[in-house]
C-alpha cells in the first residue's frame, strides 16, 4: 500500500468516460478522459444509447491508462469512488459496474458520489473552500444555486424549472447551424453582435431564485422560423447576442 491515500475515481454520468487517481483527496495523479463529442455532433446532442455503448468500449482502456499514468497499481489503492447519479442511466451503469467490480475484486471500499456534489467540490482543487458558501452550477443537464453551510450539507435554493442552461445553448445553437456543444461558438458569435431582438427574460419578478430557459429557447426558435417563412435574413451575431443577453437574466 502507498503511504498516501489513493482513490480510483470514475465519472460516466453523460458522454465522457473519465477515470482518475486522486492522492490524499486533493492531488490529481492522473485524469484520463475519453470524449464522445464527435459521435454526438451529428445528432445535435447526446444520444443516451450511443453514450452508454461508448462507455462500454472505452472503460477498461481508460482504467489502465489512469493507473499507468499515476504509476500505481490496484494493490496501491485505498478505495474506489464513482458517480452514482444524477445522469444518464445507461452511462451511469457502466461506471458503477466497473467501480463495483474493482472494489469487490480487490477488497476495497466503494464510495458513491453524487454528481452535483462532485461539481461543487471540484472547486477545491483550485481554491480552499470556506464554509458557508454559495455554488452556482451551470451545465448541459443541470442549473442550480446551492447553499453549502458545512461539508456534505447542501441546500438547493434555486434551480431551473425546465431546460438547463447548457441544453438551451445547444438547442438554439443547432438552429444557427452550430455543432454540439454550442456554448463556446455561441459566446464567440454573441460578442460580435448586439442585443436587438429583446428576447423574454423569465423569472425576473418572481419571489424566488429559480431559472427558466424554455420560454427564451422557444422565442428564439419562433423568431428564426418566422423569418425563414417570410424570407427575412436575420443577423446571426445579433441573434446570438440577444439570446445570451436574455440568458444571463433568466
Amino acid at each position: 500500500m502507498s503511504e498516501h491515500e489513493l482513490i480510483l475515481s470514475f465519472e460516466s454520468s453523460c458522454d465522457e468516460t473519465s477515470v482518475a487517481v486522486i492522492e490524499d483527496g486533493h492531488v490529481i495523479l492522473s485524469n484520463i478522459i475519453a470524449t464522445q463529442i464527435n459521435s454526438h455532433k451529428r445528432f445535435g446532442g447526446v444520444v443516451p444509447e450511443v453514450a452508454s455503448r461508448h462507455h462500454v468500449e472505452q472503460i477498461t482502456m481508460i482504467i489502465d491508462d489512469a493507473l499507468r499514468t499515476a504509476h500505481v497499481n490496484y494493490d496501491d489503492l485505498d478505495a474506489v469512488a464513482v458517480t452514482y447519479g444524477p445522469g444518464l442511466v445507461g452511462s451511469l451503469l457502466v461506471g458503477v459496474t466497473a467501480a463495483k467490480t474493482i472494489a469487490y475484486a480487490h477488497h476495497l471500499p466503494l464510495i458513491p458520489v453524487n454528481h452535483m456534489a462532485g461539481h461543487i467540490y471540484a472547486a477545491a482543487f483550485v481554491t480552499t473552500l470556506q464554509y458557508p458558501f454559495l455554488a452556482l452550477m451551470v451545465s448541459g443537464g443541470h442549473t442550480e444555486i446551492v447553499y453549502v453551510d458545512a461539508p456534505g450539507h447542501f441546500n438547493v435554493i434555486g434551480e431551473t424549472r425546465d431546460d438547463a442552461a447548457g441544453e438551451a445553448y445547444d438547442k438554439v445553437g443547432r438552429i444557427l447551424g452550430i455543432n454540439y456543444p454550442a456554448g463556446k461558438e455561441m459566446d464567440t458569435l454573441a460578442h460580435q453582435g448586439q442585443d436587438t431582438f429583446n428576447f423574454p427574460r423569465a423569472m425576473m419578478h418572481e419571489d424566488n431564485l429559480d431559472f427558466s430557459f424554455s420560454g427564451l429557447k422557444s422565442a428564439f426558435i419562433n423568431t428564426v422560423h418566422h423569418a425563414d417563412q417570410v424570407g427575412d435574413k436575420l443577423d446571426r451575431a445579433d441573434l446570438a447576442a440577444s439570446f445570451q443577453a436574455a440568458w444571463w437574466t433568466c
